[in-house]
Parts: C-alpha cells; sequence; structure tokens
C-alpha cells in the first residue's frame, strides 16, 4: 500500500526551519511513540508536504524541503491588523491576560471563517495582531518515516480526521 489520497498515514518527521542567521533550527520532532496520523488529500498539511510522500511505502524515509509558496504562503503584512479592544470583550474572559503578547487566539472573520490571530501588541483602544500562519514566509525542512498505511473509512473521510488509534476519539 502507498501513500495516497484517503489513506490514513502514520509517519515520524522533525520540521527545521531557516533561523535569522540562516542555520537551521529544529523546531517540531514528532517521534515513533507519538507519531503523526493524518488522511492524506484532506488533513490540512501544505500541499508541498503532501506532493513530497506521495508513493512512498512503510519504511520509506523522506529528506525535502517546502518552499513557502507550496506551504504557508509568503508572509503577508495585510493580514497584521489593528482591532478595537472591545472585540475582546467577553463575559467571563480576563482581558488583561487574553491579550498578553505572544498570545494565540482563536476567532471568527466577517465571513464565518475560523482563524488564529497571534497578539503583538496591545495599546490604549486597540489590539494589533498577526493572523499570518506561524511558518508563513518560512522554507520548512522535514526528514522522517512512514510508519503505517490503511485505507480511511467513509466516516474519516466525512469527518475529515483520523479516528481510534492516534486520531479523534468521539
Amino acid at each position: 500500500m502507498k501513500v495516497e489520497k484517503n489513506n490514513v498515514i502514520a509517519l515520524t518527521y522533525s520540521l527545521r526551519i531557516p533561523d535569522t542567521d540562516g542555520e537551521m533550527d529544529v523546531v517540531e520532532v514528532v517521534t515513533e511513540e507519538d507519531p503523526m496520523y493524518f488522511i492524506q488529500g484532506i488533513s490540512g498539511l501544505p500541499e508541498g508536504f503532501e506532493n513530497q510522500i506521495e508513493g512512498l511505502v512503510v519504511g520509506d524515509t523522506f529528506d525535502f524541503t517546502v518552499e513557502p509558496e507550496e506551504g504557508y504562503g509568503e508572509y503577508d503584512e495585510e493580514a497584521v491588523v489593528e482591532l478595537p479592544k472591545q472585540v475582546f470583550q467577553m463575559e467571563d474572559v480576563n482581558q488583561d491576560e487574553l491579550l498578553q503578547v505572544g498570545n494565540l487566539i482563536p476567532m471568527t472573520n466577517e465571513d464565518g471563517e475560523r482563524m488564529h490571530g497571534q497578539v503583538l501588541e496591545v495599546k490604549e483602544e486597540v489590539v494589533v495582531m498577526n493572523f499570518n500562519h506561524p511558518l508563513a514566509g518560512k522554507e520548512m525542512h522535514f526528514e522522517g518515516q512512514i510508519l503505517s498505511i490503511r485505507p480511511a473509512t467513509a466516516e474519516e473521510i466525512s469527518h475529515g480526521h483520523v479516528h481510534g488509534e492516534g486520531g479523534v476519539h468521539h
């Protein structure tokens, strides 16, 4: 069985991205003890990642780089916005705790799309938020191995995620 659309894949990987000096920093490691499970083709992972592992079989290793345009896109200055502080006023939420620089806050835009924004700065009347993906504009280097492959069930495909081992239990 190969990595192809609608198969459940389990794999290990390390992810490295260049730092400001051009050195490669390890930012994430997924091990055999706690592998990543996903459904190829509907995972929400970058297309460049899925394209690179397409056709691999259990035991195959991989070592590749995904450029920003095949990953999370280029960094978009227009995705950094100022929002009025009153947007963050909610019952049972301490606004001072919520609005800490660096916090990721789940939000919904005017079209009803869910997104995460990171607090960059808190001013007197507005909050500066960054809605770029944290890896936007970054070259991502992956090394890893395919651990298992199985067909996704119809229910998993309709739900868009893996059930059972390594997946969602509901």
